[in-house]
């Protein structure tokens, strides 16, 4: 069975990119854990609330084969957070799949592992990963080898289909 962490922000994660391609992922035997700066609750920005299993200091890259960053407004907090940088660096040094969605993109492009890649991300985050090295496309999902992107709340299903298929 194949294995993904989430890594949502403790608070205004985007609802549906976080429980959508979890959804889809577990339909499709992925088991999913999900990770955060705290165990316990965590809220959405539209009012869900999920419950984190483990810190990201707990994640160990033998445990996964995948690692998401699932975006929001909250996701921020890991734009410069050393942990999360060093975390999308070695899933993708390790060969394993690593995606983010919306504005989390940022995380991948500030962990650098964007360069010369195709990638996307809310508008909002499109200057961050073309200064990261990415090569913008702006599609709603795009896959590079094994990282994923996606821009947004519109392109969840899309998205978590994508990581399926990828592994």
């Amino acid at each position: 069975m194949k294995k993904a962490v989430f890594v949502t922000a403790p608070e205004l994660f985007r609802d549906e990119e976080y429980f959508q391609p979890k959804e889809i992922l577990e339909k499709s035997g992925v088991e999913v854990t999900t990770a955060s700066l705290k165990k316990g609750e965590l809220k959405g920005s539209q009012g869900a609330t999920t419950t984190a299993d483990i810190t990201i200091d707990e994640i160990k890259l033998s445990d996964f084969d995948i690692i998401t960053f699932i975006g929001g407004g909250g996701a921020s907090v890991y734009f410069e957070n050393k942990k999360a940088l060093d975390l999308a660096n070695s899933f993708y040094e390790a060969g394993k799949t690593v995606s983010s969605i919306c504005i989390a993109g940022v995380i991948l492009a500030n962990s650098g592992i964007l360069k010369d890649k195709k990638a996307t991300a809310f508008i909002d985050g499109k200057d961050a990963l073309i200064k990261g090295g990415a090569k913008w496309t702006g599609k709603d999902v795009e896959v590079d080898g094994k990282i994923i992107t996606a821009n947004g709340p519109a392109a969840a299903k899309a998205f978590g289909k994508a990581i399926v298929e990828a592994v």
